[in-house]
């Protein structure tokens, strides 16, 4: 009989990653999956609902961790620094659980999959909508807490971006740059 192995949920992320990776996501099951992880399917269903979700499997601790960010943000600070800052400590927090190619991997594979894109649109427009609720509770209006939290968005995956090219530079370098490049866009004289 087989010893019993802790994290399956984590194994089972690690199974589907690899295997979206080697074949392209449309080609595993979920079936491959348990069995690539040494664990049934069943096991699967009782941590996931389906591949998708296996995949999407740490965005619900990711919003989390970005309202508990922004919560604690220094309230002296307006809607889209207290919102750069959160998105910079998530950053700094995926970026010690995933390494470059991991994360290049994920991208790729949204980018690719019509599903997967589906569900990351899905999946960033709750948070949006979280980020501009914690917003609201900092006292910044509806308006403004939805152009802060969309501007710090794309901040964010700018820096992601850059991070990618570059891995051994800073994040938070990164997220202060394209924080500036975004202001310097924003303020620049119409012609």
């Amino acid at each position: 009989m087989a010893r019993w192995q802790p994290d399956a949920r984590g194994r089972l992320q690690q199974a589907a990653l690899d295997l979206f990776r080697e074949r392209g996501y449309a080609e595993v099951t979920v079936t491959e999956i348990a069995d690539r992880a040494g664990l049934t399917k069943r096991t699967f269903f009782n941590h996931f609902a389906d591949k998708r979700e296996v995949f999407f499997a740490n965005a619900q601790a990711f919003e989390a961790s970005v309202l508990t960010h922004l919560a604690g943000a220094d309230p002296a600070l307006n809607a889209i620094d207290a919102t750069v800052e959160a998105l910079t400590r998530c950053g700094l927090e995926l970026a010690e659980l995933s390494t470059a190619d991991e994360a290049r991997a994920r991208f790729s594979l949204i980018a690719s999959t019509p599903e997967l894109r589906e569900r990351d649109l899905i999946k960033t427009a709750g948070l949006i909508a979280a980020m501009i609720e914690a917003l609201g509770r900092r006292g910044v209006p509806p308006r403004a807490a939805g152009f802060a939290v969309r501007a710090g968005i794309a901040v964010f995956n700018a820096a992601i971006a850059d991070w990618l090219a570059e891995p051994t530079a800073a994040f938070p370098d990164l997220m202060r740059k394209v924080l500036a490049e975004l202001r310097d866009a924003v303020a620049a004289p119409v012609s």
